[in-house]
């Protein structure tokens, strides 16, 4: 792992990482909120998986997330949204290829060499996260915004041993039924429907449940509300599952990361109570 960049803000320092990762067979790069720390104690640390286009960077410069990361000795990890590079294959449309990883580990050709962020998040970047930081692995949780928010609860749906929260913003909520989601996936995995829905939250909630609760936050001046992100559907299968959704929904708020900085003290302070 190189450091490639370190800022101090609120005694803490935000480094930006790179490494190999064996998954992407690609140089992938993350930024890593530290606090302090002053006795290197093992923290409670969250994954934020950010949206369609997005880097590293947006979270890190926009969401204000430092502050209340420093107050609550929290680490916050930010990797990037998609192997990029020569020879990483990429497509026109924003919405597939190269800042559009979708979280998912693709089987299709060409995607499939490169676009296999699922196990990034899952196995390379928290390996190299723990071995490298203070990092409690027994508080571990995960968020993110749209594409991202997808993958935070489609993610820890399946991985309730290693990440014991989650919560998003704005998610994509049933990529399968939606533009985004169905260009993306049919790309990626093919056309077997049944692949598709081993990525899909609304699906996963059906199918394997969640047995903490979910905070969800959405704006209702968003853009893409009604056409891409439909947390209604999550909202009734977690409905009839049982599962503890609070779904925070906020007039005037669209989709971008100015949404995301009013919320984002919530939302750590969220999931520092439940880790």
């Amino acid at each position: 792992m190189d450091v490639k960049q370190t800022n101090k803000i609120f005694k803490g320092v935000h480094q930006v990482c790179s490494h190999v990762s064996e998954s992407t067979n690609c140089e992938m790069t993350f930024s890593i909120y530290l606090p302090e720390n002053p006795d290197s104690s093992n923290l409670k640390t969250l994954i934020w998986l950010s949206g369609l286009t997005c880097t590293e960077e947006n979270f890190r410069i926009k969401s204000g997330v430092q502050r209340i990361a420093s107050e609550l000795n929290m680490i916050i990890v930010s990797p990037d949204t998609s192997p990029r590079g020569e020879g990483v294959p990429d497509d026109e449309h924003y919405a597939l290829g190269q800042g559009a990883g979708f979280y998912l580990d693709a089987t299709a050709s060409p995607w499939n060499k490169h676009f296999r962020m699922y196990s990034y998040i899952t196995k390379d970047l928290m390996g190299v996260i723990t071995n490298n930081f203070d990092i409690d692995t027994e508080k571990i949780g995960i968020f993110g915004h749209s594409m991202g928010g997808h993958g935070a609860l489609s993610i820890a749906i399946k991985n309730p041993g290693l990440f014991k929260t989650v919560s998003a913003f704005s998610p994509i909520c049933s990529p399968i039924k939606v533009g985004w989601g169905k260009n993306a996936f049919a790309a990626y995995l093919g056309d077997e429907i049944s692949d598709w829905a081993e990525y899909d939250s609304t699906e996963l909630i059906l199918n394997r449940g969640w047995s903490s609760d979910i905070l969800v936050d959405q704006g209702l001046d968003d853009e893409f509300l009604d056409e891409y992100l439909k947390p209604e559907l999550l909202s009734e299968a977690c409905r009839q599952k049982g599962v503890n959704l609070q779904l925070r929904q906020h007039d005037g708020y669209d989709h971008s990361y100015f949404f995301i900085a009013s919320f984002i003290e919530d939302h750590l302070r969220w999931h520092d109570q439940r880790l």
